[in-house]
């Protein structure tokens, strides 16, 4: 990387770093911030000096990676993310086959530019671009670019070659680039089974999302649907939407878990004197919550929204794998704490903290947790993840010849 940032801008960004951490920063474990920043004190005169600004990224990105926490990054503007999840719509997962090594595509989101190059879940790369793509090494994909793929097809080890287009995201709002994915779509699986596979909670509030959800739901109670399979596999999270999917899960207003910002952690807290608020079903309602809580601390209560009787309430089935993360976890918990589902699949990944993005200047975006998620029994997700109540693994061999559910 040429660009090289001058030692006194790499010294502001720095202090501003050490300030959003300090007056922002959510631990779970209760961090001793002031520590961290004396430790980061001693790098600061190397990492002000580094001949490069990809060594500063990175020595960066190891100081935050001390804080142990998710929803933790550092990069500038127009960066491309790591993750394939976040550029290709698909997960990976190394498995052993053909002798070897290589990563299998797990969940693959519909429509994305993956699925679009007729890449499903079970079918194995080879090599991007020519270059072989063997774990441990994640392939990087960059934003705008074309890719030629190639790909084991079946289990006897057909190959052929994709383009995968990635394209630019198109989001303004301050949040981690990605290109997003679409947030659900649904079928009926028999007569009366219905599939709601969910990617994204979409939208900043999730309203939007609610919208598209009730769409969901009006269709498949439309076709006869009293059992019903909720797909979170490989969901990334989102918004506030998640509550609108666990509220139809209940016909009750019962909490759904709390957050806690720093602020109140640091001064004590009892949960039962925290306000309890359920998620707003409309614009108007969002931008009332808005002024309520832009004049007190934004430590709360989440309530579900008392949807009344479902058709399919006690037969409901919930999907999760390692790559279910944020809001899927939020909603995947209710639902096993609540036994109003059962959790089928995999431990999910244990990433739940609510975030925000601060400009720390030349271009640098710091995201940072700065709320915590907790249960209503007072536990937390983040870092432990949610176990389901029937461990079932994706089999390879069933995936390739395109047997999924």
């Amino acid at each position: 990387m040429k660009q090289v940032i001058p030692p006194s801008a790499r010294l502001r960004i720095i202090s501003r770093i050490k300030t959003a951490v300090l007056e922002h920063h959510f631990s779970i474990e209760n961090l001793d911030l002031n520590s961290w920043c004396r430790e980061v004190d001693l790098q600061t005169p190397a990492l002000a000096e580094l001949p490069d600004d990809g060594m500063f990224e990175d020595g960066i990105r190891d100081c935050l990676s001390k804080l142990k926490s998710s929803h933790t990054d550092f990069y500038r503007n127009g960066r491309n993310p790591i993750r394939p999840e976040h550029t290709i719509g698909a997960t990976l997962r190394s498995v052993t086959c053909f002798d070897g090594q290589l990563w299998m595509f797990l969940d693959v989101f519909e429509d994305g530019p993956a699925a679009r190059a007729g890449i499903s879940p079970g079918h194995l790369l080879v090599s991007v671009n020519g270059i072989s793509a063997n774990p441990p090494d994640v392939p990087v994909f960059r934003f705008g670019g074309e890719y030629e793929l190639t790909v084991i097809t079946s289990k006897i080890g057909e190959v052929r070659n994709v383009a995968v287009i990635v394209p630019q995201p198109k989001s303004t709002r301050p949040r981690l680039p990605f290109v997003e994915p679409k947030s659900l779509s649904h079928r009926m699986l028999t007569e009366r089974v219905g599939l709601l596979k969910i990617t994204f909670f979409s939208g900043m509030l999730g309203i939007r999302f609610s919208r598209i959800l009730d769409r969901a739901f009006e269709s498949l109670k439309a076709q006869g649907c009293d059992r019903l399979i909720v797909d979170l596999r490989g969901c990334l999270g989102g918004s506030l939407g998640f509550a609108r999917l666990v509220s139809y899960l209940c016909p009750n207003r019962v909490p759904i878990g709390y957050d806690i910002t720093r602020k109140r952690q640091k001064v004590g807290y009892d949960p039962a004197g925290l306000p309890k608020v359920r998620m707003p079903a409309s614009k108007v309602g969002v931008l009332l919550r808005l002024a309520q809580f832009s004049i007190r601390d934004k430590s709360l209560v989440l309530l579900t929204q008392g949807l009344g009787e479902q058709a399919f309430h006690g037969h409901v089935v919930v999907l999760i794998n390692e790559y279910t993360s944020s809001a899927g976890e939020m909603a995947a918990q209710f639902a096993k704490d609540t036994k109003l589902a059962t959790l089928v699949g995999q431990k999910t990944a244990g990433l739940v903290l609510g975030s925000a993005i601060f400009d720390v200047g030349n271009g640098y975006m710091l995201y940072l947790p700065v709320f915590g998620w907790y249960r209503p029994d007072g536990s937390p997700i983040e870092g432990s993840g949610v176990i389901p109540d029937v461990v079932v693994d994706a089999d390879p061999k069933s995936l390739i010849e395109g047997n999924d559910l």
